[in-house]
């Protein structure tokens, strides 16, 4: 399972997550997901991310599937259904640095998915 951002900790965390399924010979389940009541949303990516991602995807060879779309949930509870929905063994996310108080003030998305998360949680971060 990625759940996927439209930037480089999310091109990152993509070809984690396609080494990960080609170790295990497990499938990728991605998901790219915005609040339906969001008029911006940088994290949710448009046809051109899409395409691009969808081309790594194909050449990597790897079996996977995208929910990509407006939902009522957050993106992280978008992540963890599905992750539940598929059985997956492994989410894979970027993760970004945050200071103290940036943690306290606004809810992370990855911290949702690491306290939330039924399986592990391979959490990428950028050197």
């Amino acid at each position: 399972m990625l759940g996927y951002v439209p930037n480089e900790l999310g091109d990152g965390a993509a070809s984690a997550a396609v080494d990960e399924a080609r170790s295990r010979g497990a499938s990728l389940v991605v998901v790219n997901t915005t609040r339906a009541d969001r008029l911006v949303d940088p994290g949710y990516a448009d046809d051109a991310d899409m395409a691009r991602l969808e081309q790594t995807l194909r050449s990597s060879g790897v079996e996977y599937a995208v929910h990509h779309g407006t939902s009522k949930d957050t993106a992280a509870e978008d992540v963890l259904d599905a992750a539940e929905k598929s059985g997956a063994e492994l989410i894979v996310i970027g993760l970004r640095h945050r200071t103290p108080v940036g943690k306290l003030i606004i809810d992370s998305t990855a911290q949702t998915i690491l306290l939330g998360a039924r399986c592990n949680v391979l959490a990428v971060k950028l050197a």
